[in-house]
């Protein structure tokens, strides 16, 4: 069975989820352009997306097979391979958010891995976001009001003990 959190670090929990579901959604963001990206390159379509350049300000250059594979053969700058770099670039910074939630709740190494997974399948980031965001949401309520009704017996328990300092 699991650890549970502490609850000293509850507040750094609260800030790494914060940081988790922003990453996940750019992630997912970014993963949903890819494949719309891949989709242009590898479809028969065979196009990449450029930004100026000959064609003008936002447009599609053909991709034609070259000896080393598919080149492209548009000036400017490769939005498609912008796309690629950075969802890759961004996607180290999701699973270090990942890794970050995953050891500060003490979760098992399959929620990592479920988590991570979220970066490479499209859609799965924005329900893994939602559905991570509401459990942990709910587990530090439940915890926090947990320790509180815990506290407030214990207050109540010593407060009723006699003392013989009356005077």
């Amino acid at each position: 069975m699991p650890r549970a959190p502490k609850l000293a670090s509850f507040p750094a929990i609260r800030g790494a989820l914060k940081f988790y579901q922003v990453c996940s959604v750019i992630t997912g963001v970014g993963l949903l352009l890819l494949c719309a990206e891949m989709v242009l390159k590898y479809t028969p379509l065979h196009v990449e997306l450029f930004l100026g350049g000959s064609g003008g300000f936002l447009w599609f250059a053909p991709v034609v097979e070259g000896v080393d594979g598919l080149v492209s053969t548009g000036d400017g700058l490769n939005l498609s391979l912008g796309i690629l770099v950075v969802h890759g670039w961004f996607y180290v910074v999701y699973l270090f958010a990942c890794f970050r939630m995953w050891s500060l709740m003490r979760w098992n190494i399959v929620r990592l891995a479920t988590l991570a997974a979220g970066g490479v399948i499209p859609f799965l980031s924005f329900f893994m976001e939602a559905r991570v965001g509401r459990e942990v949401k709910t587990y530090l309520d439940e915890r926090e009001a947990a320790e509180h009704h815990t506290r407030s017996e214990h207050s109540s328990l010593t407060h009723a003990i006699p003392t013989e300092n009356k005077r």
